[in-house]
């Protein structure tokens, strides 16, 4: 059960570090977080939907963010604009709220107003006029001048075409708030968790954010061990402010002979050198090309003479 009111997830967002956070990754979206300082559960929902190309290039997030810091007042041609726009700075971010704005002011059908909506961000012109006449009339029993309803017109129709799903965006901030969550209060446990995940093989992203999200641990002063046989397990491990490097995340180091290292160490404690380690583990799960990739890795270091040292001496050591 996470508090929606978090002091620290929220200055980790303002300071835009969201490296491995749900959504949150790219380098716009954490200059936009840095400049729009969300301090609101409902400043993630809107960032999550402001930030595709609609928006951005129609002003809308500069709006948002101006308005947000008191920079620039927002305008509300009528108390029911207030009352459904109060939360998103007088700025249309939401489809919902359209529809909202088309079904209180011009008395048009919820279910319709979401045709309405649709026609507009597919520019259906002929639908859009069947609505036109409707809005209006129903803007002007609701007290507003023709003139002002006109206007308001045109605001939907600029805003309609680029409103995202609240809902849909709702359920993307608020994984986005749990993972900033865990990061700001177990940050060890979190990027040890986040550096399993980009282990070679289990993940769809391109290879070097391994390496990205290393450098991420050195800004934020964890250290992370190098690979070795007697300390690393399977995956990456935590251990106080530490990380252990995973032996899986070593390149011909996977399935079977990263968990047979650890299994046999735990079982019967430290390798003492490579000629133990040989003896020990069962060749089937960690052949010679394996040993070789983990001395080439620094793994054995420190277990009697160095890497080339240890390469000369495999084959014996097998044997």
């Amino acid at each position: 059960e996470f508090p929606l009111d978090d002091k620290e997830t929220y200055a980790l967002l303002c300071r835009g570090e969201t490296k491995g956070i749900f959504q949150l990754e790219s380098g716009g979206i954490r200059d936009l977080l840095q400049k729009m300082k969300p301090d609101h559960f409902h400043d993630i929902i809107a960032t999550a939907a402001l930030y595709r190309p609609g928006p951005l290039k129609g002003g809308m997030v500069d709006d948002y963010v101006d308005i947000k810091h008191g920079r620039k007042p927002a305008e509300y041609k009528h108390p029911v604009l207030k009352e459904v726009l109060e939360e998103t700075n007088g700025i249309m971010v939401y489809q919902e709220q359209v529809m909202r704005i088309l079904n209180r002011l011009g008395n048009i059908e919820l279910a319709k107003a979401y045709t309405c909506i649709k026609a507009i961000s597919k520019k259906k012109e002929a639908i859009i006029a069947s609505f036109f006449e409707q809005f209006i009339e129903g803007a002007k029993s609701q007290g507003l001048s023709e003139k002002v309803a006109k206007e308001l017109w045109e605001l939907i129709i600029q805003f309609a075409g680029y409103g995202f799903n609240k809902s849909h965006s709702t359920a993307y901030a608020l994984i986005a708030y749990m993972t900033a969550y865990l990061k700001a209060h177990y940050p060890v446990e979190f990027m040890a968790a986040l550096l399993s995940g980009d282990i070679p093989g289990r993940n769809f992203k391109r290879k070097d954010s391994l390496v990205e999200h290393i450098d991420d641990c050195k800004r934020m002063e964890i250290e992370v061990v190098p690979v070795h046989v007697n300390t690393s397990e399977v995956d990456f491990s935590v251990e106080g402010k530490r990380i252990f490097f995973g032996l899986s995340a070593v390149k011909g180091c996977g399935g079977s002979t990263a968990v047979a290292i650890e299994k046999n160490r735990k079982k019967d404690g430290p390798f003492k050198d490579i000629f133990d380690f040989c003896e020990r583990v069962d060749p089937s799960d960690c052949n010679r090309s394996s040993i070789e990739t983990l001395i080439k890795a620094g793994a054995f270091d420190g277990l009697g003479g160095h890497r080339a040292q240890l390469t000369a001496a495999v084959e014996r050591a097998m044997q």
